[in-house]
């Protein structure tokens, strides 16, 4: 059996309730690595929420997707995350926790990845403790797509570590951010999933 079947043969048995938190960490980091295209922005379009906190935030990112233009929200991520020497917000651990880029939460960060096996790619140039690193990190975990998934207490650790401190802070100033229109709801999405994933990880026993 090779490396990719054994994969595949891990994620058939990721749980429903597990892939679908993988799925929406995985969409949170495509969302905050780079401006969506037109794919993206119609696959979010087409989504559809229920009555939940989660499901309402997910309702209102579709609407706002169905009147965004891929030029705008370029321009919009720009202005949010680049800018003229810096955008409005600074997306990483280290800044949200020491006031600072390249602190100790980056270091920490990168002794975990290395015990987990995982390297920033070559092509990416950008800390690792940025907010899509991280989501696309969890979401990877919790599938196993570079090994064995996490177990419930390897991802509490990992969240407790390097996402709860922070994301949710992040997340709640992303949703208030003066250039922020399509990731408005986009931050609203997040903190509602950090909230409670949050909370799932204080109660559970792993």
């Amino acid at each position: 059996m090779n490396e990719k079947t054994m994969t595949a043969a891990a994620e058939t048995r990721i749980p429903e309730e597990d892939r679908l938190r993988a799925d929406l960490y995985n969409f949170l980091g495509v969302l905050l690595a780079r401006p969506p295209d037109r794919g993206l922005l119609d696959q979010t379009a087409a989504l559809t929420g229920d009555t939940s906190d989660v499901g309402q935030a997910v309702s209102t990112l579709a609407r706002v997707a169905k009147l965004t233009k891929p030029a705008t929200v370029e321009s919009e991520y720009n202005r949010l995350f680049i800018g003229l020497g810096r955008g409005e917000l600074l997306p990483y651990a280290s800044y949200y926790l020491t006031g600072f880029l390249n602190e100790k939460p980056l270091a920490l960060l990168r002794q975990d990845m290395t015990a987990r096996g995982l390297a920033r790619a070559d092509t990416v140039f950008e800390p690792e403790d940025n907010i899509a690193s991280l989501m696309e990190m969890m979401g990877a975990m919790i599938v196993g797509r570079f090994g064995a998934p996490a177990s419930l207490g390897q991802q509490k650790d990992f969240f407790n570590r390097h996402i709860g401190p922070w994301a949710g802070h992040f997340y709640t100033d992303l949703e208030a951010a003066k250039n922020s229109v399509f990731y408005a709801p986009v931050g609203r999405l997040g903190q509602v999933f950090m909230e409670i994933e949050a909370e799932a990880f204080r109660m559970s026993a792993g």
